[in-house]
């Protein structure tokens, strides 16, 4: 269980965040166990001219990026198509970010320790644009968690944290899901849920029956995918 490996970090008095919609579950349970506040990171793909599935890189909030120049040599990805994509994955992380926080405003991880959570890694494109994103808000220290991990992206991103916990790292990885017994999406409500429950539940431990209770978090469109970003 990753809250068990993750103890230790306990007397630091964490933060945890997640990349939506999936790593929202497991880091729940994370904070839960750690009594540590909960936030979202909101990372997007930057998918490839005429086949938007294939990432060529990603995109977090605040600008934080990342791509992958082997394989934007490769497609002769042109610079103005990168910079166009780029523009409206942010836009939509605004928007979701709104719809997930309402007014409510982010966790302030200065000099404090960040447990940064997803509910697994292949390439991990989208995590190295979260982690690009948190470095500029100079942490103390971040700690990468997730269940399950391709062997390959464990080892590229333990240069690019303080430390890596993963429940599992399988030589023949595949894909995230075939490594759960249940991988159902996790849908808007469900992160939306988990957030106000988190918050309520900081709210009591610290003793502060008022600050329990989210600002009011604007809809997403119910024509949006809610397949997990990945």
């Amino acid at each position: 269980m990753l809250a068990t490996r993750l103890a230790a970090l306990r007397p630091e008095r964490p933060m945890v965040v997640a990349l939506p919609r999936g790593g929202v579950p497991v880091a729940y349970e994370i904070a839960k166990a750690l009594g540590a506040p909960l936030d979202v990171l909101i990372a997007r793909k930057l998918g490839a001219p005429r086949h938007p599935e294939l990432g060529i890189g990603a995109v977090a909030q605040g600008g934080a990026s990342y791509v992958n120049a082997e394989a934007i040599a490769m497609l002769g990805v042109r610079r103005e198509y990168i910079e166009a994509v780029t523009r409206a994955e942010l836009s939509e992380i605004d928007r979701r970010l709104q719809a997930y926080r309402g007014s409510r405003p982010p966790l302030d991880v200065h000099e404090r320790t960040v447990i940064v959570v997803d509910d697994g890694l292949a390439t991990g494109a989208t995590m190295r644009a979260a982690i690009r994103s948190l470095r500029q808000q100079k942490p103390r220290s971040i700690v990468l968690a997730v269940p399950v991990c391709a062997a390959e992206t464990a080892s590229e991103l333990r240069r690019e944290v303080d430390e890596v916990v993963c429940g599992m790292i399988p030589v023949d990885f595949c894909a995230v899901g075939l490594w759960y017994r249940d991988f159902t999406q996790t849908t808007d409500e469900e992160v939306v849920r988990l957030l106000e429950g988190a918050e309520r539940e900081q709210a009591e431990r610290e003793g502060d029956p008022h600050a329990g209770v989210w600002p009011q978090s604007a809809p997403l469109d119910p024509k949006q995918p809610r397949g997990r970003v990945s």
